[in-house]
């Protein structure tokens, strides 16, 4: 069984496919332009204090979690 969850709640080594943005249009775009789009793939590298570290095609990209929690993402195993 998979969930929704928003990328800011996915533990380290965690994997999902984004399945919505809830942004703005300008942040939307940005993410868009960074490789965030509904469908994608995307890997938790580090999630500690700070930034969050993703893994998305083939590079990585940090975001802030206040970003982090409008992207949601359907956990894979």
């Amino acid at each position: 069984m998979s969930s929704v969850v928003p990328l800011a709640m996915l533990s380290e080594g965690e994997e999902g496919k984004i399945v919505s943005i809830n942004a703005g249009f300008g942040l939307s775009r940005r993410l868009a332009e960074l490789g965030f789009n509904p469908g994608t793939r995307i890997k938790v590298l580090r999630c500690g204090n700070g930034p969050i570290l993703v893994m998305i095609r083939d590079g990585r990209v940090a975001l802030g979690r206040g970003v982090a929690m409008k992207i949601f993402v359907e956990r894979e195993k």
